[in-house]
């Protein structure tokens, strides 16, 4: 009999025709899962009543044109009670179902390459990783924000409990701690790409790599623990309820269950890659892998299979053949092994192996703490004393084959590299992507790789082994989708409204749609201070007096409402030559220009009279703007961007420079300047403005998350008054806009400015926008 703290098999469900990529435990019905295959295809499994206490498929989903990757469950909602599935794929694309029909409700179309990972949050709100190097947030069909950080795969995803936390795992070794849309923290310690996430509480999650272990850190950045067990690279993880004790499954072909810190208990299974797992709502855990079969196992003796199917299971992983550099069998010398007497000594640890020599075979054994017994896990095939092939040179690496592609008859030939290590699959996305060719032949090369390599063990794979379905290489810079970068579609010129909205009695702050201005003006000192720093300009600089002369005629100009001259088309030019005057004497020009950007002939001109001169002017102030520039700089440039805001050209030249511009401000937000943080706080609030009543929610996040970030580090109760109404007038009447905020954490990231009463107007707005997120 079983211990009671042993898993048992309780059934085999098969269905897919493929490898079995992702598990996920389901809302509805009571004790369902949801499984995705390469074989393109979703199912959702509902527990019957039949004596094998086995799973029914109650719902098949098709919609990806590739395989799929991942799964996870939306929560329910009042509009889908059911909650919904979304799943990833290897054709770019998130689908989104329900248990009604069989296509998805709507498709999520953004990615540049494979979504391999998803994650579900509060409010709806949906988080995918790529290949692409990308992570992205999703709401209401909508692409919000795009997480840019990685340098490789991003393999892992998760939502943390704690509103606007989100965590990404990435082949470039690194896990990444975002809060809303900016990284704020980067994990270092894995050795090899991280496959997996999990979350243990508010502060703290588990994550599994290649380099085969697994860490427990706090969101802090501290490791805590590290566990080692597995002897090859690791693909998933999943926590018990108890937040302590967890599962893990990898390309060592186990289910590992860890209980108070130990492995406790492995489970071999007779396939090579143990894909994914998932803890179900009863404790049972299913897994999916290589061999298209889910299992599910448990500990509670009513559920477990019967004797004959646990000895059919047992019987069928005996007959299995293991290659000896896939696991932790070891260098093997047949000579030295002992014969079956060697099983007569008990093991002295859970999943420990044993190889002894049967004939002419080498058979593979495993302890069974919970059975006190040694259980055949495989015939051993290949070894160090064997015959191996050798390796093959191409482009200056060593491969297991290189094989000769004919694609069309009569074409050039092409070579394919492929080692034993590598995923077919995954070896056959990237040989049609190098060469051009079309997806379609993605299945007929994976198989033609399949096919003609089968049973080959050849020699032993070096020690940065290439991962199986990445590709990437231990200490390699090379990793699945780096090339690609994720370019985000800006909102075109004009869509602007600049009729305010109607100011209500309750509330006089938000949203306020006619942009604010920086006005203050000194002509006088303005030009003294140009007229001094020129007198000790470099030469080619030093400006004539018919040039000062010209300048102070067009401040004056610009200054005066009632001025008889208007700025002529030479000032104005003058003007914007000027402006590039040495950075450590330029800030009297830029205050000018500041000025002027509100005068509608100069903002016609510089901003958009040639749409060459106002990307010229965007690029310019930016460039001023960088962290290391003069803070005097980065101020007026700031100001000189709200001002552009005050004609209809600067507008749309801003609009369509959105993301350039915001994430240019968004670096600044760390700079301990009061006058700095206004004009930041100012520039997110004239695009909060802008966009009011707008459909754009990409452009709309963005600003979302600079403001969010900014409240991070402001200080100065005005700037923070502006990111405030910034903040309620981009969710005013918008309620897409406010389940992304609530997503992000808004709401308690901005409770604090409740009780502010110096001055009044910061605690009153923030009262607003918290009754508007409600």
């Amino acid at each position: 009999m079983a211990s009671p703290n042993s898993y048992k098999l309780s059934c085999s469900i098969p269905g897919h025709e493929m490898d079995v990529r992702g598990l996920s435990a389901a809302f509805f019905p009571d004790g369902a899962f949801v499984s995705v295959s390469r074989d393109r295809t979703g199912r959702v499994w509902v527990p019957n009543s039949s004596p094998d206490r086995g799973f029914t498929e109650m719902h098949c989903m098709t919609g990806h044109q590739n395989f799929v990757s991942c799964v996870c469950i939306i929560a329910p909602s009042d509009t889908y009670p059911r909650g919904l599935i979304a799943t990833g794929g290897n054709d770019h694309n998130i689908c989104v179902f329900t248990l009604d029909q069989p296509q998805p409700l709507f498709t999520l179309k953004g990615h540049k390459n494979t979504v391999c990972t998803l994650s579900s949050g509060k409010f709806g709100t949906l988080l995918s990783g790529s290949w692409d190097t990308t992570a992205k947030i999703w709401l209401n069909e909508k692409c919000m924000m795009t997480l840019q950080g990685h340098t490789a795969a991003v393999w892992a995803v998760v939502i943390l409990p704690e509103q606007g936390l989100m965590l990404s795992g990435s082949a470039d070794k690194t896990i990444k701690l975002w809060k809303a849309g900016h990284c704020e923290k980067t994990f270092t310690g894995h050795e090899d790409c991280v496959r997996g996430l999990a979350v243990v509480s508010d502060l703290e999650f588990f994550s599994c790599s290649n380099d085969t272990s697994i860490r427990r850190w706090l969101v802090t950045g501290e490791c805590v623990q590290v566990y080692y067990s597995h002897t090859n690279y690791i693909y998933s993880l999943a926590v018990f309820p108890n937040g302590q004790d967890f599962v893990s499954t990898g390309e060592d072909r186990t289910l590992r269950i860890w209980k108070q810190g130990e492995c406790q208990q492995t489970i071999r299974l007779p396939a090579q890659s143990v894909w994914c797992c998932c803890i179900l709502p009863n404790g049972d855990i299913a897994v999916g892998a290589s061999d298209g079969l889910i299992r599910v196992f448990t500990e509670v003796e009513d559920r477990m299979a019967s004797p004959q199917d646990l000895q059919a299971f047992e019987d069928e992983l005996s007959k299995t053949t293991i290659d000896p550099k896939t696991g932790d069998l070891g260098d093997i010398k047949m000579e030295d092994l002992p014969g079956r007497d060697h099983l007569d000594e008990p093991g002295n640890r859970e999943g420990q192996t044993r190889l002894i020599k049967e004939g002419q075979k080498v058979e593979a054994y495993q302890w069974s703490v919970a059975d006190s017994r040694w259980m055949k896990i495989g015939d051993v095939v290949g070894g160090s004393n064997q015959q191996t092939s050798k390796k093959v040179n191409y482009e200056g690496k060593e491969y297991d084959f290189v094989f000769t592609i004919d694609i069309n008859e009569g074409g050039p030939s092409m070579k394919l590299p492929y080692n034993v290590t590598d995923d077919p699959w995954l070896t056959a996305h990237n040989f049609l992507q190098k060469n051009e060719l079309s997806p379609m032949f993605l299945d007929q090369v994976a198989n033609f790789i399949i096919e003609n390599t089968k049973g080959h063990t050849l020699g032993a794979a070096p020690p940065s082994a290439a991962d199986p379905f990445t590709g990437k290489a231990t200490g390699s810079t090379s990793a699945i989708g780096v090339t690609f970068a994720c370019l985000l579609l800006f909102p075109g010129g004009g869509a602007y409204s600049s009729a305010a909205s109607r100011q209500t009695s309750t509330n006089i702050y938000f949203p306020k749609t006619d942009g604010v201005t920086f006005e203050q003006a000194n002509a006088t000192q303005i030009m003294a201070k140009l007229r001094e720093l020129n007198g000790g300009a470099p030469g080619e600089y030093r400006l004539s007096e018919e040039v000062l002369g010209s300048l102070e005629k067009l401040l004056v100009s610009v200054c005066d409402p009632c001025a008889s001259e208007q700025p002529t088309t030479e000032q104005i030019s003058l003007l914007w030559k000027t402006s590039h005057w040495p950075e450590d004497i330029v800030f009297p020009v830029l205050d000018i220009l500041r000025l002027a950007v509100r005068h509608p002939q100069v903002n016609e001109s510089l901003c958009g009279g040639d749409a060459d001169n106002g990307v010229a002017l965007c690029n310019h102030l930016l460039s001023l703007m960088k962290p290391q520039a003069r803070p005097a700089n980065q101020m007026l440039a700031l100001r000189t961007l709200c001002n552009c805001f005050s004609g209809w050209r600067g507008r749309a030249l801003l609009l369509a420079q959105r993301e350039a511009v915001l994430s240019h401000a968004a670096d600044l937000c760390s700079v301990c300047n009061k006058n700095i943080h206004i004009a930041l706080a100012t520039l997110v609030l004239n695009y909060a403005g802008s966009l009011h009543g707008q459909p754009d929610l990409e452009a709309k996040a963005q600003c979302l998350s600079v403001a969010s970030a900014a409240l991070e580090s402001v200080q100065d109760k005005e700037a923070v008054f502006r990111l405030l109404v910034a903040l309620g007038t981009t969710v005013a009447s918008d309620q897409t806009a406010q389940d992304l905020a609530k997503s992000l954490g808004v709401t308690s990231q901005i409770a604090k400015y409740t009780s502010v009463t110096d001055p009044a107007k910061v605690g009153e707005c923030c009262q607003l926008v918290l009754k508007e997120l409600q």
